[in-house]
């Protein structure tokens, strides 16, 4: 991995971009999870049922936006921090796990069409506890 992060990072300086790439693709995990959580509670006002499909949707684009949130991470980690445990990074580690098995769970368990203030519903607003902890600790970590 260490050799990777050298030539990618190696890569990056040449083009001008010093930064830590992580943080920038953190936005499509997060901001899906926020914005499910949104649709989700909208989807209770009675003109508004059909958004908790939308909050359904962005739970799956958030999915897909792990893997590569997770790799830019690894790859920071390793640049930044040469592969150090760190409190906040093991923080970091667990929430992420976390959120993509509730996650999992959601995109398994709900039903969109048949909204109801449940157990699942719970499950979108812990995926948001989840998303301030990793952005909290995340803030940490970058900015002290």
């Amino acid at each position: 991995m260490t050799e990777l992060t050298e030539i990618i990072f190696g890569f990056l300086n040449k083009v001008g971009f010093i930064h830590p790439i992580h943080p920038a693709m953190t936005h499509i995990p997060m901001g899906m999870t926020m914005g499910a959580f949104v649709f989700r509670f909208a989807s209770f006002l009675p003109k508004l049922k059909m958004l908790a499909k939308t909050g359904y949707h962005c739970i799956i684009l958030g999915l897909l936006g792990i893997a590569p949130t997770v790799f830019a991470g690894l790859l920071d980690w390793q640049h930044r921090y040469e592969g150090q445990w760190e409190a906040l990074i093991i923080l970091k580690m667990v929430l992420a796990g976390l959120l993509t098995v509730v996650m999992l769970f959601v995109v398994i368990k709900d039903d969109p069409e048949n909204a109801r203030f449940d157990k699942i519903t719970a499950c979108y607003l812990l995926m948001l506890v989840l998303s301030i902890g990793l952005g909290y600790s995340g803030g940490e970590l970058q900015y002290g």
